[in-house]
């Protein structure tokens, strides 16, 4: 009976050591986060994600898509998130000013251009040939930064556009152009780039005029403070700008 007893008191103290050290491994693990960016940001940022789960072996990276004003008010309604990357400084301080973030970093900047169907059938060559009438543009939401860049330039030259519809995200204006819904639309250059071939990308001189600046930040009630600065530091850092400017984002 005693050495029945031994015996099982072996077996539980080793089943119990098991599980310490597969918690201990657990802890070691890199984990995961969920990261809010502006819809412009998709293609660098997934390409930069990579990158962080190739440099931190067993992480995770989640990311939300979205005009940055949607995310904004998420975060501040308490959406579960560790970092959050918006498309111009208004939205980032609505977070920041709501205790959600501190101390945001400028990482790139982006400038709009004129999208057409391939080829440019309506021939639009200026700002203000989008005013022309019968054609039709769209553009994003005031809210939304492309959208308050729009609207900066309409005041700058005089030029009162009248949209079509008014979307939430510049990866829907670009869609409404590439599938024929608009003869025209305003993105970041960087869209227009990353659309190739499907759109003719029509550069105008007053977009100097309404420059967007793009900072990021991890969030107050991140769950992995520890790799959410890390994916910070990529995006800040050298291999994140070498990135950004291959997209064509601008330097802060």
């Amino acid at each position: 009976m005693r050495r029945y007893l031994a015996v099982a008191a072996a077996v539980s103290l080793a089943l119990v050591t098991g599980c310490s050290s597969d918690d201990e491994a657990n802890t070691d693990s890199p984990g995961s986060i969920t990261v809010f960016a502006a819809a412009s940001l998709k293609k660098t940022f997934t390409e930069l994600g990579e990158q962080l789960k190739a440099e931190n072996k067993g992480a995770d990276v989640t990311f939300s898509f979205l005009g940055s004003s949607d995310l904004a008010a998420q975060i501040i309604q308490g959406a579960p998130a560790d970092v959050f990357a918006s498309a111009d400084t208004v939205n980032m301080k609505k977070v920041t000013d709501a205790g959600e973030a501190e101390n945001p970093v400028d990482f790139a900047t982006n400038t709009l251009t004129i999208v057409t169907a391939p080829g440019n059938p309506k021939h639009i060559t200026s700002f203000a040939d989008l005013a022309k009438e019968g054609t039709q543009v769209v553009v994003c939401a005031p809210q939304v930064p492309c959208g308050s860049a729009a609207k900066k330039v309409e005041e700058a030259t005089g030029t009162e556009l009248e949209p079509v519809s008014e979307e939430s995200s510049v990866t829907d204006v670009l869609n409404k152009v590439t599938s024929g819904q608009a003869d025209a639309g305003l993105v970041y250059v960087t869209d227009a780039a990353g659309a190739g071939d499907k759109v003719t990308a029509v550069a105008f001189p007053e977009s100097a005029k309404a420059v967007n600046t793009y900072p990021i930040a991890t969030l107050k009630d991140s769950h992995n403070a520890t790799l959410a600065q890390k994916f910070v530091a990529l995006v800040t850092g050298q291999k994140g700008q070498d990135v950004l400017r291959k997209a064509g984002f601008g330097t802060p």
